[in-house]
């Protein structure tokens, strides 16, 4: 693997990707987090996806082993684990990488095409979580502010998304820890959505694939 694309992308921006070994060692430090299929995962400057990838290959093996005889939950909680997983990349090219090798790992691992509502579903939960913006100024691209998408499966075949501001929920971190002001505040109190979306199926979440990118642009 060339861990460098360019000696310019360098000097400009600092990229230098991680080595899969090296990738591989620090999941293992949060191990059992990395293998819940549920546990959410940001990479701010994700690349083309090195940490993404191996984290969406530990949850949809963690799927495969809990729902193996279901084929019905095998596909909604596969879908969970990669709503789970966010990156922000300052790069086009990096973050069009990034959502395709992840598309792809999902696509191999569900025996998925692209026609498929899975695939369409999958495709634009990538749109939305992997943003193409600047996590220090925690704007996009477009110079919006980013905002995440927090998934939910309620059961039934149902998805819950609400989103956050990015800047929203940074404040809101640094409120409620621990000796802070606002420490003892609830946190719904803190955190709040900008916005509340209807319940939807996959197969309604495949329409929106190119309808809506969220905060990813």
């Amino acid at each position: 693997m060339n861990l460098v694309k360019s000696k310019q992308r360098v000097a400009d921006h600092g990229e230098v990707f991680t080595p899969p070994w090296l990738v591989e060692a620090m999941l293992d430090l949060v191990k059992d987090e990395s293998e819940r299929i549920d546990s959410r995962f940001l990479e701010p400057a994700c690349g083309s996806g090195n940490f993404l990838v191996q984290v969406l290959r530990r949850k949809l093996a963690a799927v495969e082993l809990k729902y193996e005889a279901s084929p019905f939950e095998r596909t909604q909680y596969a879908l969970l684990g990669l709503m789970c997983i966010y990156g922000i990349e300052l790069l086009a090219d990096n973050i069009a990488e990034c959502r395709a090798n992840l598309l792809e790992l999902f696509a191999q691992e569900l025996g998925l095409e692209p026609a498929d509502d899975t695939y369409r579903a999958a495709a634009h939960v990538l749109a939305v979580n992997l943003v193409h913006g600047d996590a220090l100024t925690l704007k996009t691209h477009g110079g919006q502010a980013i905002t995440f998408a927090e998934w939910g499966y309620v059961g039934k075949g149902k998805f819950q998304r609400r989103d956050f501001r990015f800047d929203s929920l940074t404040q809101a971190a640094a409120l409620s820890a621990e000796g802070a002001l606002f420490a003892s505040v609830p946190k719904h109190e803190l955190f709040r959505p900008v916005r509340t979306y209807p319940r939807l199926t996959i197969g309604e979440l495949a329409k929106l694939l190119g309808s809506d990118s969220g905060g990813g642009e």
